[in-house]
């Protein structure tokens, strides 16, 4: 069961713009799969240039929301479990500052302050990754709450989380039936 034993129906997945949000149809096919009852995919503005919303939209099962205004967030976003996967440095590090720039990055934002699950999937290079803004980044959030699923290395360098393991960190959160 999720802190606080709480569950939900809905999951955000929230994406920046780094290689890896190619893999984001396949993570977003696992949380339609895990039982979520609405799946609102939120692209950065710099995620277009990874992948396509068209892409996202063509899941069975999941909602892309690219406006304030679009009617699956207002009159403001529904409660649910956020997965920001991938998260770039920059996504990082704004989130981190309080900054919310964008749609993608308000969502996250608001989650935190209401205190409901936040995780993180980090996709940085070796050198962003040690950059000093992204370690005390890395710290800071889980003070707020955040979970921090951890970029893995398998000999190429740091690459985003594999799927299972982003899955398997929100798994806790879903409310079944």
């Amino acid at each position: 069961m999720g802190k606080g034993g709480e569950r939900f129906d809905v999951i955000y997945l929230i994406l920046s713009g780094t290689t890896t949000a190619a893999r984001c149809p396949d993570i977003l096919r696992g949380l339609v799969g895990l039982g979520f009852a609405t799946v609102i995919a939120i692209p950065t503005p710099n995620a277009a240039r990874v992948v396509a919303a068209r892409e996202l939209a063509d899941i069975a099962g999941v909602q892309v929301v690219e406006s304030y205004f679009d009617l699956a967030i207002r009159p403001r976003p529904p409660r649910g479990v956020v997965l920001f996967a991938p998260c770039s440095f920059n996504s990082l590090n704004k989130l981190a500052h309080g900054i919310a720039d964008n749609l993608a990055l308000s969502v996250a934002a608001e989650a935190i302050g209401r205190k409901t699950p936040v995780i993180i999937g980090p996709s940085l290079n070796q050198p962003l990754l040690d950059h000093p803004i992204a370690q005390a980044s890395l710290q800071r959030l889980p003070e707020w709450g955040v979970t921090i699923v951890p970029p893995v290395d398998a000999g190429e360098g740091p690459r985003l989380a594999a799927t299972e393991t982003l899955l398997n960190a929100v798994r806790p959160y879903v409310r079944r039936s």
